[in-house]
């Protein structure tokens, strides 16, 4: 049989060496990671509004936890509250608040909207005249500018994705309903998946460090966020601001993204305060408040009461930030922190992906396996109360 010149020249190549092929090796490990990555975000990109469901119903969940064991370990006279209805519970409890807080946003959206389009022929006129020191010429191209803005297609898109709220919300209630119902056998169903309870119970440490530095993430940045909220409404009110409730509730909402949402909160309030009063000395005095109620409390407050509960590098969370937010869009933004604080307790935990975690911490020390063991102790204890009382 005949053969090719290129099955000749295979058959005559000389094998290669232990340094080829380890290089061979390592340009084919790549290829298949750059493969996987683009898959991966690609089904990000596709399945973006049910992941985004999916990972607000984890969130949710897990800061439920706590409430509904504490509800399954009380007493009715010699009768224990089973956890099916300790579960039940807090459902209601979360279906109630997310279907309050997403009325009250839609609200609050509905008439920043409305205010939008009235304030849409003076706004232009408002935002030139910043710029009249420049001169007459450039006062008026800004102008012009301004004014092929068709603010009303804006409106309509921002409309549409509030829209939606509604969805995600119904969509995050069926989800955390069914976590509710696994709930109770996660400790047996991770024995047996793993078949070795070292590891079960390694994964059952990370699983609850994620758990807890996540929440404590979750109820400082509430409260820090719930304080400045009502400090801006008390701003915008004492200035007589017609959106004062609205922009209280929004500050409350934006400063759940890190860095980039309390500058355009403040920047927001100030635009707002511009366009209503057309007076520049006000407005210097409303950004310069809220400017100092930002920064005092992102930047004082904040970090003094998360300690060092969150030890997560700046410029990684501006880069989380900035990657989810492409990836997700604004639901993205809110998630980021959240997201990259389970990445850091995974990949501190995993030898091979420590490097990650190191760059992903602030002093560049991620927690050691003995920081997970207390909130394990927790949540074993739980788990068995749970199957007693289940």
């Amino acid at each position: 049989m005949n053969e090719t010149p290129t099955q000749n020249k295979r058959r005559n190549r000389p094998p290669l060496s232990n340094e080829e092929w380890s290089q061979h090796r390592r340009i084919q490990t790549a290829a298949l990671i750059i493969i996987a990555f683009a898959v991966v975000l690609f089904l990000l990109v596709q399945a973006r509004f049910l992941l985004i469901s999916l990972a607000t119903a984890i969130i949710l969940f897990s800061l439920t936890s706590d409430v509904i064991n504490f509800i399954a370990r009380q007493r009715i006279g010699v009768l224990r509250i089973p956890n099916w209805l300790a579960s039940l519970f807090a459902l209601a409890l979360i279906t109630t608040a997310l279907l309050t807080l997403s009325s009250i946003l839609l609200a609050q959206v509905n008439t920043v909207l409305m205010t939008t389009l009235s304030y849409a022929e003076r706004a232009p006129s408002a935002i030139a005249s910043l710029f009249r020191w420049m001169g007459e010429d450039v006062e008026v191209a800004v102008l012009n500018s301004l004014r092929s803005i068709e603010v009303s297609g804006y409106v309509r898109t921002v409309a549409g994705q509030a829209g939606n709220l509604t969805s995600a919300t119904v969509l995050v209630i069926l989800f955390v309903g069914f976590l509710f119902a696994e709930r109770i056998w996660f400790g047996t169903k991770l024995n047996n998946f793993f078949q070795d309870e070292a590891q079960a119970e390694r994964v059952s440490l990370i699983i609850a460090s994620i758990i807890h530095r996540v929440n404590y993430y979750l109820l400082v940045k509430g409260f820090v966020s719930l304080v400045t909220g009502v400090m801006v409404y008390v701003v915008a009110t004492l200035f007589e601001l017609e959106l004062a409730v609205a922009l209280g509730v929004l500050t409350f909402v934006l400063n759940f993204i890190p860095n980039v949402g309390s500058i355009v909160a403040t920047g927001m309030v100030a635009l707002v305060a511009y366009v209503q009063t057309a007076d520049a000395t006000v407005t210097t005095a409303i950004f310069i408040i809220t400017g100092v109620i930002q920064f005092v409390n992102g930047n004082v407050i904040d970090p003094m009461l998360m300690g060092r509960a969150l030890r997560l590098s700046s410029f990684g969370i501006i880069i989380s930030l900035a990657f989810w937010g492409a990836v997700w869009g604004i639901p993205g933004m809110f998630l980021s922190v959240p997201i990259m604080v389970m990445m850091m307790v995974v990949c501190s935990q995993v030898p091979t992906l420590r490097p990650v975690a190191v760059l992903l911490s602030r002093e560049g020390l991620p927690e050691e396996e003995q920081d997970l063991r207390q909130p394990v102790k927790t949540m074993g204890r739980q788990n068995s109360k749970l199957r007693e009382t289940g």
